[in-house]
């Protein structure tokens, strides 16, 4: 494994509270973090999918094209095979990979 890959499990697994909470010192502000990060993974897998998808748009498909095309298919098929942007978001910030901090907790100290 190289140092800027996880591995990343393609299924839910059960997770610890203590070890999501370590970072933050508390859960629900861990849980937020993941969640934001989860929504910028899924965008961006979203943003990176239309892209290749639209290289196969025409303004003139007909039906039996547009049901036959098996590159648009294949990558489909790839991008539901990915694991969930929430598991990539939860690996990321158990392994130190996500940057976050609390502009509250800045200011009391």
């Amino acid at each position: 494994m190289k140092d800027n890959e996880l591995e990343i499990p393609n299924s839910t697994i059960t997770r610890d509270t203590r070890e999501i909470s370590d970072p933050t010192g508390n859960l629900y502000e861990s849980v937020a973090v993941i969640a934001k990060r989860a929504n910028q993974i899924s965008a961006a897998m979203k943003e990176e999918l239309v892209a290749k998808l639209d290289e196969f748009a025409s303004d003139h498909d007909n039906l039996e094209e547009i049901f036959e095309n098996r590159e648009q298919i294949e990558i489909s098929k790839y991008y539901e095979s990915l694991p969930k942007s929430t598991i990539i978001a939860i690996e990321e910030f158990l392994h130190e990979k996500v940057y976050h901090r609390n502009p509250a907790k800045e200011e009391s100290k």
